[in-house]
């Protein structure tokens, strides 16, 4: 298992390094073969270890600081390796297709060398259990992500959204590195993960300490509330394949460390479960309520993230209360189902992003209301998209439906328990979930009708033709696992549920999951059984038709034939009756021109809607730092002498502190 391992993660890095010696058009397809066939071994070994008690470890010695390196991969492990290894190698097909535009203007070099980098950076974080290198992988998968960001760096928003990036990764890191200098302290001066074990269940206080430390860390990076502000601002920026990968599998990487604190602490305590559930669903029902009131379509998507975030949250919180009540079925269902909706929304926004960018390449925009129509002009991204928006709303037969199931099985569990409190929990969270699910399917009926149905905003969409087969391929593979998953989730009940088993080590689970491997079976029935129907309709109506001539015309306006796409409904208006709802939620700022004369030509309207966490907290934050900062610009003198003076003044100060002068 181990030659699997090193052979997948060696393919990929001399993908990354091949691609430096072929012509620009061949660096792409060059990385995503190299990509593909690395990733293949990958996703083999992470299926291998799913089967009980299989554990993969092997150790490296180095010189100080970190000496002994354990490489432990268990089932939480190789549940994200198959994770990133499928978003990885489809992420990365995509990316060769969307990149040729630019390959022909600018070098892509770098982009693809630090593509593999990130890929295998995000595989080794999930795989190393000594915290000095654990660091150091996070570290180079966070600058790989940002110079994958930084692409077009000549673009100030490019160039603010990368630095502001840059910032909130290192400002988790500091607490990720704090918890870890505690741990390290607590266990004798150890790096190793098992030590941190044994300290984490000697002192419940200290572990919840812990866990708060390394939820603000991995939180940020995941992208919960109020940690997310980065992800707005990022995902517009990035090149479309990359905010798919950032969206689809890096911020999981910030699940994946709070699964792991919860496995070192083996039964965190009911506060740490309750405070991850009320973060949980904040961010799920402002994620997705400040999705629904975005003109940027990358923008929708990325506070669509938090939303999701949130809904994995969600399952994580009850199975920890789960173990807090010793209740196997809740952890059972609460961990199984938010590792389900990991792969779920891997897929599922992967390919909304990869939609997003295949209309951005044949529009040049992002803007929501400057388009519409593309269903005609792209008829398969417009599928793929359609699929993309059923399976994030929750819908069936599609993936989206299957991990929410699931989660809502757990939460219903609480309620049969006598503590007020977690029937409290429940019901708030069963509310919540299902009022995000209400708004998830309002969110992405705006942006699917606004951007593909009716007739064309603007001339943004005159030249628009569909997508090259390099980016629809990918697409189709991840729409056709969304459909597979909702109709056949038994194939995922290995990998999700191996997760709940480790936490749940000497337990009885086989009556749990025959129990659910029923309801699972009812439902794929139900399914396949409306999908016959469905088809047979279809097929009635392909017959009765088949001889006939069909006509389209104008959709019947009351007898006014006149109608131009300025009397369609924009995005906003659609949303609207929602919207006046949470107004008070968000900052509205509205650019009014009003028209002028007699005959006036022009005139125009548009609203805004800023995060008020980034308008009254982060702002001001920023200002004032600056402001600070700029109380000390006279530093920079520009003076030779003066540097020189300040490098002896902090020489003579060094030699009186090792000298012991005071």
């Amino acid at each position: 298992m181990i030659s699997l391992f090193l052979f997948g993660i060696v393919v990929i890095l001399v993908g990354g390094v091949a691609q430096m010696f072929f012509a620009p058009r061949f660096k792409g397809p060059v990385t995503a073969v190299f990509t593909t066939i690395g990733a293949i071994p990958l996703i083999v070994l992470s299926f291998m270890l799913f089967q009980p008690d299989n554990v993969l470890s092997f150790s490296i010695d180095l010189s100080f600081p970190f000496r002994n390196v354990i490489f432990k991969i268990d089932s939480l492990s190789a549940f994200f390796i198959m994770v990133f290894s499928v978003g990885g190698a489809l992420g990365t097909i995509y990316g060769a297709g969307y990149m040729s535009t630019y390959a022909q203007k600018r070098s892509v070099t770098s982009h693809f060398f630090f593509l593999t980098i990130f890929i295998v950076s995000l595989i080794l974080v999930t795989c190393v259990s000594h915290a000095l290198v654990f660091l150091v992988f996070w570290e180079i998968m966070s600058l790989s992500s940002f110079f994958l960001l930084a692409f077009e760096n000549e673009k100030k928003e490019v160039y603010d959204a990368a630095i502001n990036y840059l910032i909130a990764m290192h400002i988790g890191l500091i607490f990720i590195m704090t918890g870890f200098i505690f741990l390290s302290i607590s266990s004798g001066g150890s790096y190793s993960f098992d030590d941190f074990s044994i300290a984490l269940g000697k002192d419940q206080r200290f572990a919840d300490i812990i866990f708060f430390l390394m939820f603000i860390g991995f939180g940020t990076k995941a992208g919960f509330m109020p940690f997310h502000t980065w992800l707005p601002k990022a995902h517009p920026a990035a090149p479309s394949h990359v905010s798919g990968m950032m969206s689809g599998i890096m911020i999981k990487v910030g699940i994946y460390g709070i699964m792991r604190i919860i496995f070192m602490t083996g039964k965190p305590s009911e506060i740490s479960a309750y405070i991850l559930l009320a973060v949980a669903l904040v961010s799920s029902i402002a994620g997705v309520i400040y999705a629904v009131v975005q003109h940027d379509l990358k923008k929708l998507l990325a506070y669509s993230s938090v939303e999701n975030i949130g809904i994995i949250g969600i399952g994580m919180a009850f199975g920890v209360l789960g173990l807090a009540n010793e209740s196997q079925i809740m952890t059972f269902l609460g961990f199984g189902g938010a590792m389900i909706h990991v792969l779920n929304h891997a897929l599922f926004k992967g390919l909304l992003f990869y939609g997003a960018g295949s209309v951005y390449l044949q529009t040049h925009t992002r803007n929501i209301e400057s388009l519409g129509g593309l269903a005609k002009k792209m008829p398969y991204t417009a599928l793929f998209f359609l699929i993309g928006s059923l399976a994030i709303s929750g819908i069936p037969p599609f993936n989206g439906f299957m991990g929410e199931f699931l989660i809502y099985m757990s939460m219903f569990k609480g309620l049969l328990f006598s503590d007020p409190k977690l029937a409290i929990a429940s019901i708030s969270a069963i509310a919540g979930l299902a009022f995000t699910g209400v708004i998830a399917l309002l969110c992405f009926t705006k942006a699917f009708s606004i951007i593909f149905l009716g007739t064309s905003r603007s001339s943004s969409t005159d030249s628009a033709v569909e997508s090259r087969r390099t980016m629809l391929v990918p697409m189709g593979i991840m729409a056709l696992l969304c459909l597979v998953i909702g109709l056949v989730p038994q194939v995922m009940i290995a990998p999700a549920f191996a997760v709940s088993r480790h936490m749940l080590i000497g337990k009885d689970l086989l009556h749990h999951t025959f129990s659910l491997s029923g309801t699972l079976n009812d439902l794929s029935v139900f399914f396949f059984i409306f999908i016959a129907i469905s088809g047979a309709i279809y097929f009635l109506r392909f017959l009765l038709l088949r001889k006939r001539s069909v006509e389209s015309s104008k959709t019947w306006g009351c007898g006014y034939q006149a109608a131009n796409s300025r009397m369609q409904y924009t995005g906003l208006s659609y949303a609207t009756p929602f919207i006046v709802l949470f107004k008070h939620i968000f900052k509205t700022q509205r650019h009014h021109e009003k028209p002028v004369g007699l005959f006036p030509k022009d005139t125009k309207f548009a609203t805004h809607f800023n995060d008020i966490l980034e308008y009254y907290v982060i702002a001001p934050l920023i200002k004032g730092i600056r402001r600070f900062l700029d109380l000390f610009t006279w530093i920079q003198s520009g003076g030779t002498g003066n540097y020189i003076l300040y490098g002896l003044m902090f020489l003579i100060c060094t030699l009186l502190w090792i000298t012991g002068v005071k």
